[in-house]
């Protein structure tokens, strides 16, 4: 196995749970609820769904487990708000591997030429 391959392992491991967290469509409307900047309460998040304040918290677990959001309590209350932290970091992976193949499809282009 070369570095490469054996480097980026641990990255990917790292960033799994962001892309398995955005694969559900409920969790991403969540997250696009949650990022136009206000903090919401989870009865806040199921307005307007046919969700169960029992269906939003399982998502919203996920969604913390991948560090898309935390919660902050306000008073009796919990609310939710989005961090954009893992959106970033899967921008610059998905940047570098978009690079490793521009490189492998050069690669393979002046082989096929050559």
């Amino acid at each position: 196995m070369s570095r490469k391959t054996s480097s980026a392992a641990p990255r990917r491991r790292t960033y799994a749970p962001i892309f398995a967290a955005l694969g559900d469509e409920t969790r991403l409307a969540i997250v696009a609820k949650l990022s136009e900047g206000q903090h919401r309460s989870i009865a806040q998040l199921t307005q307007g769904t046919r969700l169960t304040r029992q269906a939003v918290t399982k998502h919203l677990r996920v969604l913390e487990r991948a560090r898309f959001v935390r919660s902050v309590r306000t008073g009796r209350e919990k609310v939710f708000e989005f961090d954009p932290t893992p959106i970033r970091q899967v921008k610059e992976y998905a940047d570098v591997v978009s690079e490793q193949w521009d490189q492998a499809l050069a690669r393979l282009k002046g082989f096929v030429e050559g």
